[in-house]
């Protein structure tokens, strides 16, 4: 039997992590949509996902709340034992996820596939869900006498000239200031809302105060050649003049196209693909693709090439493509403006991306 395993320690309490595990909604937003199926079975909809050839039809065989959920998964014929087991620790809880597969096989780059998606989904996207259940979970409005899980709306400010209510409206901004701007960080890696499963209402999005984002900086790409003149040429320190010196221009790569795409947006972030193409005759080294991100955006993580960012600009360079074949760049983006939803700008070797 070949297994895969991972494990967390979280610090959230053991009936939190549960409702993570079972709502339907909830695991759409860190693992995968799920429908319901006949029997009482279940329809994740894998397809697609890194690891994932096929949907997986699963079936509840053990579920003891908080500690313990066992599926027996069917994956295009491919028959395995999920189990998620949770402990309670002093800091909160700790989850280990075991699959085991009983019939068929994994084939290598799968399988591989298949544990990088689970580790991510533990490490990252689950105790971001988490996080943003703690936070709907806090009850801003105890004094009213009812609960809430929505940060109260504020009155626009108005200038001077009410003195009691303009300390109150600041006071109250400073509250939902600190509050928003520890929510952000965990929002950001959270998918979209489920589209797929019929009848159930989207969990409603928390208001946020809006805030204003610093306006981006211009960036105007650089002329090759371009020579320094007496009307436009700085004053020397120095009596002695010294040479002008002309970048030189970028050589696009023979053959070598680049097309854009955004595979996948969530509440403040997207997942970005870069598709190079090789069309020439031989191998296409030394490429370099340029990505120019909005102020507020930061890659967290990229696959297919190396990568570098230095402000909104992010570099990414690779081994040779093979002539006549393709290679695809993919790259998650964390931004904290909600309508953000690709980069401002995308080059080849100097060449604009088609796609943008």
């Amino acid at each position: 039997m070949i297994e895969i395993g991972a494990r967390v320690d979280l610090a959230h309490p053991p009936h939190r992590l549960w409702r993570a595990l079972t709502d339907r909604e909830l695991l759409a937003r860190w693992f995968a949509d799920v429908d319901a199926g006949p029997g009482g079975r279940l329809l994740l909809h894998t397809a697609g996902l890194p690891g994932f050839d096929a949907a997986v039809d699963a079936e509840v065989v053990e579920s003891r709340a908080p500690e313990s959920l066992v599926l027996r998964c069917d994956e295009a014929g491919r028959r395995s034992r999920l189990s998620c087991a949770v402990v309670g620790t002093a800091e909160g809880c700790r989850l280990t996820v075991t699959e085991t597969l009983e019939q068929g096989a994994w084939p290598a780059g799968l399988r591989a596939d298949r544990e990088r998606h689970h580790e991510q989904a533990l490490t990252v996207r689950l105790p971001a869900m988490l996080d943003w259940l703690a936070f709907r979970e806090v009850d801003l409005r105890r004094d009213e006498g009812t609960a809430t899980a929505e940060l109260p709306l504020l009155p626009a400010y108005r200038p001077p000239g009410r003195g009691r209510r303009r300390v109150l409206v600041w006071t109250a901004g400073a509250v939902v200031a600190v509050l928003v701007g520890g929510a952000v960080a965990v929002w950001a890696l959270l998918p979209d809302p489920p589209q797929r499963s019929a009848g159930l209402d989207p969990l409603p999005p928390p208001t946020v105060a809006a805030t204003t984002s610093r306006p981006p900086r211009a960036s105007g790409p650089a002329t090759p050649g371009r020579s320094v003149t007496a009307a436009t040429a700085r004053p020397s320190r120095s009596a002695s003049p010294r040479a002008s010196r002309t970048p030189a221009p970028v050589t696009p790569q023979p053959g070598v196209r680049a097309r854009y795409e955004t595979a996948s947006t969530r509440l403040f972030g997207w997942t970005g693909e870069v598709v190079l193409d090789n069309t020439g005759d031989g191998p296409a080294e030394g490429w370099t693709v340029v990505v120019t991100l909005a102020a507020s955006g930061t890659v967290t993580g990229a696959s297919g090439a190396d990568w570098r960012q230095d402000g909104e600009t992010v570099t990414f360079t690779g081994t040779p493509v093979p002539a006549g074949r393709s290679r695809t760049i993919r790259f998650d983006v964390r931004d904290a403006d909600p309508l953000s939803r690709s980069p401002r700008g995308c080059t080849v070797d100097g060449e604009p991306c088609a796609g943008l």
